[in-house]
């Protein structure tokens, strides 16, 4: 007797191909193939940048490097100085009064522009009617030309200028000379900047103050906290993040002031309103020596570097991401 016996099965992936319901995976080599086009498609569209990049940012940075090892003049012949550049800028008076008018201006213009920019952004809450125009308002010595600002402020704070005649008019007494007294100059600098750059960081504060939950400020006036709590308490603590980007920021920028004080003063009287981007600018354009001025301003990107190695230390103790 004969048994019949059953074909052997056929595999699901030979019936899938079979029925062509599958679909045929790439072999080794055409799949690095598909990978490597990728690639080169992705390293052609980021080629501009990149050479952009190369050519404008990095190349430059280096070459000043090298700049500020050398004796390099504007016309002449040039030589390797190795680190004589770096000591003649610490024995130079004028280098330490520089840096020391840069700090002072740092010091007293990142405060002022911080608290001037928080009060107005808390103050402009839902409840202010037209505060999109405050905002505006606010905003629009931050996008005005800084040199047509500059000018501006300068013939307010000249004698027989604006702020003169209003107190001669009102008091009977003359403003002192702002840009010709010492005791003054800086100062001047300092409210003119402040005027000029506040809307930036008001914005950035106010979009931050709008995100805060309305329910945290709602449990806390529950619980009995008035304005001034709340805003310590409960909304602070929210912005934290914004506020320690703002400060960074304004830091930053504050370090390398230079058109206020140039087209305000041009550094005077004297050097008492000299910062470190203007030596920088004198001793490497009208003074000709590009290496010392490379070295200077490699001297003062250590500088910030170095301060904003400890904000980033720092913000642990205060700054609350969620």
């Amino acid at each position: 007797m004969t048994t019949i016996q059953d074909p052997p099965a056929v595999p699901a992936v030979a019936t899938a191909v079979a029925t062509g319901t599958a679909t045929p995976r790439p072999r080794g080599g055409d799949a690095a193939g598909v990978v490597g086009r990728r690639s080169w498609w992705g390293a052609a569209f980021a080629a501009p940048h990149s050479i952009g990049l190369v050519v404008f940012t990095a190349f430059p940075i280096i070459a000043s490097l090298v700049v500020s090892f050398m004796n390099w003049p504007m016309l002449g012949e040039r030589s390797w100085a190795g680190v004589e550049n770096y000591a003649r800028l610490f024995q130079d008076l004028v280098f330490r009064t520089v840096t020391l008018n840069t700090a002072l201006f740092v010091v007293l213009y990142v405060p002022l522009n911080l608290v001037v920019s928080l009060g107005l952004a808390a103050w402009l809450t839902p409840r202010i009617a037209g505060r999109h125009v405050f905002r505006v308002l606010f905003f629009i010595p931050t996008i005005t030309p800084i040199v047509a600002n500059v000018v501006v402020w300068r013939m307010l704070y000249q004698p027989g200028g604006a702020i003169d005649a209003s107190l001669r008019s009102t008091v009977g007494v003359g403003a002192p000379n702002f840009l010709a007294d010492e005791h003054w100059a800086m100062l001047a600098i300092v409210a003119m900047s402040v005027w000029q750059g506040f809307g930036y960081n008001m914005l950035i504060f106010s979009a931050a103050l709008d995100a805060v939950p309305e329910n945290q400020i709602e449990a806390s006036q529950l619980d009995g906290a008035n304005a001034w709590q709340t805003f310590w308490a409960i909304k602070f603590p929210l912005i934290s993040p914004s506020v320690f980007f703002a400060t960074m920021m304004t830091l930053i920028t504050s370090f390398q002031v230079f058109v206020q004080p140039f087209v305000l003063t041009k550094g005077g009287p004297g050097t008492a309103t000299e910062t470190l981007v203007q030596y920088i600018y004198n001793t490497g354009f009208q003074n000709q020596q590009l290496g010392l001025a490379s070295a200077g301003a490699w001297v003062l990107f250590v500088i910030i570097l170095g301060i904003t190695a400890v904000q980033f230390l720092g913000q642990k103790r205060w700054v609350h991401y969620e």
